[in-house]
């Protein structure tokens, strides 16, 4: 479970640090204690003197310039790592050059923009990025045959506003390698939903949607390691073990309350009959995890926990009918109604 999995990863970072904390304390004291002389009453006058104290280094003058040049590699090119920031209609990302996919896609979503219905889905095709550099794009054929589905980060029912906007969500740039029976087309699918129907509670909502590659404890040895599956002809793109969602939903007032609500799902098939609050975890928890900061210029008394302001759980909703409403008007739905404070 992907919440046990990132609190068994904050625990052993904790328990590595103290452990190395007690080991410093304790060198520090063995020294201590050898470096104090034990005087005898005997013979004392026959004890060698001490040993004059070693000079200390000379420190680098100042008008002394370094003989070597580390960044003069530049003049060649920077190395990276490079993140691409690419902007769309519907989406902004941040592409990983390195695993072919988003580090994170984040969009915006409003009541208006999820009613309007000016797009069609069957107009749309899936399209590699030819704004990211040839050989560090995820390209079409790396998912054929690759038993994954193509999974939208950013969902294209987000985004039937407008044709141009649903089209971009079809760029492998806003794609990962999902699992598609019983994940991509039916939990992830259920969790996209919940997202949308809560604007019919708040007027703005922003998610941010990303990969993750967690450790897994080995049953032979005990030990963690991080292993994926890479597809493609050459292996190309990496297959994520897990997937996050950060939301923040805003009650629409300028310096107002934002409800944050955190998950991170496995890239597995997962009964539909999970509570959604299941995968809830700490948003430091993705984080640690992803190296990226989703909340920093957020004060803390503008924070509310989301699913203690709804309730988070998950309309199971037919996979056919879902596509169908790409196509036509969506049915009104509801979001529970705001917890009365206990």
């Amino acid at each position: 479970m992907s919440k046990t999995t990132l609190a068994i990863i904050a625990g052993v970072s904790a328990a590595a640090g103290s452990a190395a904390t007690a080991a410093i304390y304790a060198s520090r004291s063995q020294r201590k204690e050898s470096t104090t002389p034990t005087v005898s009453p005997i013979a004392t006058s026959t004890l060698p003197p001490p040993p004059a104290p070693a000079p200390l280094p000379t420190p680098l003058r100042k008008h002394l310039l370094p003989p070597v040049n580390p960044t003069g590699v530049f003049q060649y090119g920077f190395p990276g790592p490079v993140n691409d920031l690419r902007p769309t209609l519907s989406t902004t990302s941040s592409f990983d050059r390195r695993t072919r996919n988003p580090a994170w896609v984040a969009e915006h979503i409003t009541p208006a923009s999820i009613n309007a219905n000016n797009a069609d889905r069957r107009h749309s095709i899936f399209v590699e990025d030819e704004t990211i550099p040839e050989k560090f794009r995820a390209r079409l054929h790396d998912y054929f045959r690759s038993g994954y589905d193509r999974g939208h980060q950013v969902p294209a029912a987000d985004a039937k506003w407008s044709q141009d906007a649903l089209d971009q969500t079809f760029l492998l740039t806003n794609m990962c390698p999902q699992v598609g029976d019983g994940f991509n087309r039916d939990y992830w699918a259920h969790l996209e939903d919940f997202c949308r129907r809560l604007t019919n509670h708040y007027p703005s909502v922003r998610i941010v949607t990303g990969p993750l590659y967690l450790p897994k404890r080995d049953n032979e040895d005990g030990k963690w390691r991080i292993s994926y599956e890479v597809i493609g002809n050459p292996p190309n793109v990496s297959v994520p073990t897990h997937f996050y969602k950060v939301i923040f939903a805003e009650d629409g007032m300028t310096g107002g309350d934002v409800s944050l609500g955190a998950f991170v799902l496995p890239n597995a098939k997962i009964d539909n009959e999970k509570p959604l609050q299941s995968f809830e975890v700490p948003i430091e928890a993705i984080e640690r995890a992803s190296g990226l900061e989703f909340a920093s210029k957020l004060p803390v008394h503008r924070r509310k926990r989301l699913c203690e302001q709804i309730t988070c759980s998950l309309l199971v909703r037919d996979y056919a009918d879902r596509q169908k409403n790409l196509m036509g008007t969506p049915a009104p739905k509801k979001l529970g109604a705001p917890r009365s404070p206990t």
